[in-house]
C-alpha cells in the first residue's frame, strides 16, 4: 500500500485534506467549486475562497474520498445512511456511509467515501489508483 500523505489547506474555519493517492480526478471539486480547487494554481486549495458549508457540500461529492473537511469546532463529515456500493462500468466500487476497511498493511481506517479496486492492479490496496485502463478512457464517473 502507497503511505497516505495527505495534505492539509487549512483556516480558522475549516482544514481541507486531499490524498493525491486517492484522487481519480472525477473533476467534482473543480466543477462545483473553482476558485476553492484550481489546479492550474498553486496551491491548489484555497479554502480561504467558500464559506465550510459550500466546501463541505462540494467535498461531500468526491467519489473517491481523495478530499476530506472538517469546519473548526465541528464534527467532521457525516457519514450517509445506508452504506450504498456501486459498480461503476470499468471502474471501481463507489461506497458512501459509516466505513471501516482495512487496508493491505492490516490496519482498519474509518472513511465516509471510498473508491475501491476490482481489478487488482493498483499501487494502493483496497483503494482505487486508476492504475487499470479502463479507467482512463477519459470518461467522467460518479
Amino acid at each position: 500500500m502507497t503511505e497516505s500523505k495527505a495534505k492539509v489547506y487549512e483556516t480558522e474555519d475549516v482544514t481541507v485534506t486531499f490524498d493525491a493517492h486517492r484522487c481519480l480526478h472525477s473533476g467534482e471539486c473543480v466543477r462545483g467549486l473553482p476558485a476553492v480547487f484550481d489546479t492550474g494554481r498553486k496551491p491548489w486549495v484555497d479554502a480561504s475562497a467558500a464559506s465550510p458549508e459550500e466546501i463541505g457540500e462540494v467535498i461531500s461529492r468526491c467519489p473517491s474520498g481523495a478530499l476530506h473537511y472538517t469546519p473548526k469546532g465541528n464534527a467532521p463529515e457525516t457519514p450517509v445512511h445506508p452504506t450504498t456500493v456501486t459498480a461503476v462500468a470499468g471502474g471501481p466500487f463507489v461506497l458512501r456511509g459509516h466505513l471501516v476497511l482495512r487496508t493491505a498493511d492490516g490496519k482498519h481506517t474509518h472513511e465516509t467515501r471510498a473508491a475501491l479496486c476490482r481489478c487488482g492492479h493498483t499501487g494502493n490496496q483496497p483503494y482505487c489508483d486508476g492504475s487499470n485502463d479502463c479507467l482512463l478512457q477519459g470518461k467522467t464517473w460518479t
